[in-house]
């Protein structure tokens, strides 16, 4: 070959590599409802950015963030048909490839933070491997928070909620069974339509937690805050099995483990914010109402009937309920312990 042809070959050679990793490399489409500028999407696409530069380009990831796909069930359509390759979701969200990933939001499940975190350190890898079985990658669970009553008047009684017009999530078969056992006729709607709902009066009365009350602005519209944790919320970000496993090894550990670590921080931030929101409720007029032990012992006995017909239904799992109530059996036990001993 004459010594004159061999850099144009040479550069030839190049701009073919280069343009072959560029051809290969991969886009993965996850949308969000969370809103550009949020410190979920700084968040994430510090991580995205991150995940780009260790896979050399090989992997990149272009979020759709804001609700511009849609709704929780638009969205899962559009993965369906791999329009998108995943999604940051409310956990119930996939409760239709995964029964027991409502499991955590059972009606008055948790009493506190304290208990939510003893039963998810032992129950969060088998809710990651449940959902993994059902389809989906998911690099973790970010909190919601527990959700309170919030209202137009004040709530301490079962009696007094049945007479409000409550709202509940679309399409929640989970909070719609726990309110048929609470006698309470719910208004179901998304999320897009509560605030609207709330001003002109359709609904009077929700349940969320305090950082999503102030996100969405329902705060404006209540007046009360019941001091008894009705029932717990999360998030997840999840890849589509196919387009995970469709990376190089090398390459699904680089986004799993940068992924998680995310998540985990998102996880953490969203417990201080929710703590910082209870407290932003009351600065800003909300009263805080404190239903009496003798009241509590009724919302704790519909709950507790509410589960009973949840799991029946088939809804949770009896296996994956047992677990959770013999580790916060435990939990209980030894905090009481605790607390006798320090007297």
């Amino acid at each position: 070959m004459p010594i004159r042809v061999l850099p144009l070959f040479t550069l030839a050679v190049l701009l073919l590599m280069l343009s072959s990793q560029a051809a290969f490399a991969k886009v993965l489409k996850i949308a969000t409802v969370s809103p550009e500028g949020s410190g979920w999407m700084k968040t994430m696409r510090a991580a995205g950015k991150d995940i780009e530069a260790a896979t050399e380009g090989r992997v990149k990831l272009k979020f759709y963030p804001g609700g511009v796909m849609g709704n929780d069930s638009a969205v899962l359509r559009k993965i369906r048909i791999r329009q998108l390759h995943g999604a940051a979701l409310t956990g119930g969200s996939l409760r239709q490839f995964y029964p027991d990933v409502e499991a955590y939001s059972l009606p008055l499940l948790f009493r506190s933070f304290a208990e939510v975190d003893y039963v998810r350190q032992h129950m969060d890898d088998k809710m990651l491997k449940g959902i993994a079985e059902g389809g989906f990658v998911s690099f973790g669970l970010a909190e919601g928070g527990l959700a309170y009553a919030m209202s137009d008047t004040p709530v301490t009684q079962v009696d007094q909620l049945r007479e409000k017009k409550v709202w509940a999530p679309a399409n929640d078969k989970a909070a719609l069974q726990a309110m048929r056992a609470f006698d309470i006729s719910p208004y179901p709607l998304e999320l897009s339509n509560v605030l609207v709902s709330l001003q002109t009066g359709m609904i009077n009365s929700v349940a969320t937690s305090p950082i999503a009350a102030i996100a969405l602005q329902w705060h404006t519209q209540v007046k009360y805050i019941s001091d008894l944790p009705l029932m717990y919320f999360f998030a997840t970000l999840v890849l589509e099995k196919r387009a995970f496993e469709g990376l190089s090894e090398a390459d699904q550990q680089v986004v799993k483990k940068r992924l998680a670590e995310s998540f985990a921080g998102i996880d953490r931030q969203n417990r201080k914010d929710n703590e910082n929101a209870f407290a932003a409720l009351q600065q800003q007029g909300l009263k805080v109402v404190n239903i009496p032990e003798s009241d509590q012992k009724a919302w704790y006995q519909r709950a507790d009937d509410a589960t009973k017909q949840i799991i029946a239904d088939g809804l949770v799992s009896e296996e994956f309920y047992s677990e959770m109530k013999r580790l916060l059996d435990e939990f209980r036990a030894q905090s009481s312990n605790d607390s006798v001993a320090a007297h």
